[in-house]
């Protein structure tokens, strides 16, 4: 043999008496799936194979799952956002609606207050005067042409 290849072949030994000795590997040969597979050297270098093959296609599984999850979480947080700024949007219209119809259900009814209020003032100061009139003996009288008018009114209805 060359030289080359007997160094070649020492680093082969090295390399092997390393994994051989490491204590994981030592622990795994002691157990069952070990001995049957250092029993069974095709079965044990097609699960090899079969692994080695294997672990392009599952990583690249693997990340397919992991891009589409993280765009997954993209997507629910853009579209959040977008519904959350379409729901923002109708709470500021609905408010604004519900604003404006309150300040004109305040507007009627402050109107009626001070229009009822007048009249009740109105009606209670008239009272008054007519009580105080009552009291002084001088009610007011009506004129004989006004009874006219409301008599013939009364004939032509």
């Amino acid at each position: 043999m060359s030289k080359e290849m007997q160094e070649l072949q020492k680093q082969w030994h090295s390399v092997v008496q390393s994994i051989h000795s490491n204590s994981n590997v030592v622990a795994f040969m002691n157990s069952r799936v070990g001995q049957y597979l250092d029993d069974h050297p095709f079965v044990a270098l097609s699960l090899l194979m079969f692994i080695a093959v294997s672990a392009i296609p599952v990583a690249f599984f693997l990340i397919f799952v992991v891009t589409t999850a993280i765009m997954a979480c993209i997507g629910v947080i853009v579209m959040e956002g977008v519904v959350i700024a379409i729901g923002g949007i109708t709470l500021l219209c609905v408010l604004c609606g519900l604003g404006a119809i309150s300040l004109g259900v305040s507007g009627v009814l402050s109107v009626c207050y001070i229009v009822l209020s007048t009249l009740v003032n109105y009606w209670y100061a008239s009272r008054g005067q007519i009580r105080k009139q009552e009291v002084n003996g001088s009610l007011p009288q009506k004129s004989p042409s006004a009874l006219d008018l409301s008599a013939s009114n009364g004939k032509n209805e």
